[in-house]
């Protein structure tokens, strides 16, 4: 959340497309809510299939809600918004899944999808 918020000025003094931003951050919040939903719910089976089926369908799930809204953004509104939220996006996944492989070794060794 806060690579979404530090980006915020970074596109208003570049002058980018603030739609793709929104985009973007609309379909960052939406996935990692459902991440956390359906995280809870899998730590709380003790059915391994379970586990699996929800971070499976999980995954895909969010996937398909942020690619969904940076070829949303860019066919409605312009390749330059459909640009600015693909790079948003990539950079949002790339600093979490950074962060995740730093601060995993830390945590109770349970998965979490």
């Amino acid at each position: 959340m806060f690579a979404l918020l530090a980006a915020l000025p970074v596109f208003v003094l570049a002058g980018l497309p603030m739609l793709g931003y929104l985009a973007a951050a609309l379909a960052w919040i939406a996935q990692r809510g459902i991440q956390v939903v359906v995280g809870r719910r899998a730590a709380a089976s003790d059915d391994p299939r379970t586990v699996v089926g929800l971070a499976a369908g999980s995954m895909i799930l969010r996937s398909w809600i942020v690619a969904g809204a940076v070829f949303g953004v860019g066919i409605a509104a312009g390749d330059s918004d459909g640009l600015a939220a693909a790079v948003l996006a990539i950079s949002l996944f790339t600093i979490y899944f950074a962060a995740q492989l730093m601060l995993r070794p830390l945590g109770d060794g349970r998965a979490i999808p």
